[in-house]
């Protein structure tokens, strides 16, 4: 009798689980809209021209993105969700395939973005994004205290646990 009810609750339990399975799509929030789960962005207007040019480094959301001709470098890294407190704002790289297959470095500073509209009165300018474009933004990783004091306690736990180990060999 009692293998009888377990069955019976066991069929009941997988009908609900599926069905709330099959309610709801994969990435689907519970309210308004979609969990963004992928690296590609489209940012397209369907009233202008669109490109595609990717950004990479230490952005919050690194990835491909689509996003209109008229679109400048500082626009896309506020599209990336701007640059990580690690990230180097004095070295911006975009890189360029050029229509003859040579390829281009072109180097940027943050604050030559930011000043732009004074810049143009000297002889350096902001360069315009063009299709197939690479924006990386480079920097190096920074260690705060909490973790320094995480390596040194993985550390310190590392030592003890050979420091207990040996004890034991040596008791034995």
């Amino acid at each position: 009798m009692k293998k009888y009810i377990f069955y019976i609750f066991l069929i009941l339990f997988q009908s609900i689980s599926i069905a709330q399975i099959t309610d709801y799509e994969l990435g689907a929030k519970l309210n308004r809209g979609y969990y963004q789960q992928t690296g590609f962005f489209d940012l397209s207007d369907p009233e202008a021209v669109n490109i595609k040019v990717a950004v990479w480094g230490f952005v919050r959301y690194p990835g491909k993105y689509i996003v209109p001709t008229y679109t400048t470098v500082l626009d896309l890294l506020s599209f990336a969700g701007g640059p990580s407190d690690a990230a180097d704002l004095e070295d911006l790289r975009i890189y360029r395939t050029n229509e003859d297959g040579t390829q281009q470095l072109l180097k940027i500073n943050y604050n030559d973005i930011m000043w732009e509209s004074e810049l143009e009165l000297r002889t350096r300018r902001v360069p315009s994004l063009e299709a197939g474009d690479i924006l990386v933004i480079t920097g190096e990783p920074r260690l705060y205290a909490r973790d320094k004091v995480s390596i040194w306690l993985s550390i310190l736990s590392a030592l003890i646990s050979l420091t207990i180990l040996v004890l034991n060999i040596v008791r034995n």
